[in-house]
């Protein structure tokens, strides 16, 4: 089986590879950098799940693999100050089937919602916060603001853990 994975960023490609490992699933994989169709640093669940889509149909067509998996991370702002981080994954197949599945929602510091009004991404932010840079490829905000009991990795392998049992039934209810 080929598996492609929308993104180069390690934190999303070790995320998916590792949930591949536990599920025992032997296949050739390869990463690709591709357009998530939606704006740098998504601000709502439906824009990070565009982008999410997005990224896996783009890889899909990009690399012809059987699946193909994007994630994308985003903010969401509520009507008062909350400025909370979102996660999304899908899975689309070569036969036209599309899954999508969230991860992890923590609030950020209330503070963070201007300059990501203003455009700011979030990585940005994090790196600006913590004074040091590639946070974004590594434990991500999640990781930092849970004082590192859940990195960016073991969110979205979560993320492609519940993709890929979603694809897997499909399939496996087809038989």
């Amino acid at each position: 089986m080929k598996v492609a994975i929308g993104s180069n960023n390690p934190a999303k490609y070790k995320a998916v590879l590792e949930a591949l490992q536990q599920l025992d699933i032997a296949c050739n994989w390869s990463s690709h950098e591709v357009d998530s169709g939606v704006r740098a640093q998504p601000i709502s669940d439906e824009e990070t799940v565009r982008g999410a889509i997005q990224r896996a149909r783009n890889t899909l067509k990009e690399s012809g693999a059987d699946i193909a998996i994007g994630l994308e991370g985003g903010v969401v702002l509520d009507e008062g100050s909350k400025v909370m981080v979102c996660n999304w994954g899908a899975l689309v197949d070569s036969e036209g089937n599309e899954f999508i599945a969230g991860g992890a929602r923590i609030p950020l510091p209330d503070y963070f919602r201007d300059s990501i009004e203003q455009g700011v991404e979030l990585g940005d932010l994090m790196e600006q916060y913590c004074n040091r840079e590639g946070i974004r490829k590594h434990e991500g905000a999640l990781g930092i603001f849970t004082n590192g009991t859940v990195s960016r990795v073991e969110m979205f392998k979560h993320v492609s853990l519940i993709l890929i049992g979603q694809w897997q039934y499909k399939n496996h209810a087809k038989k």
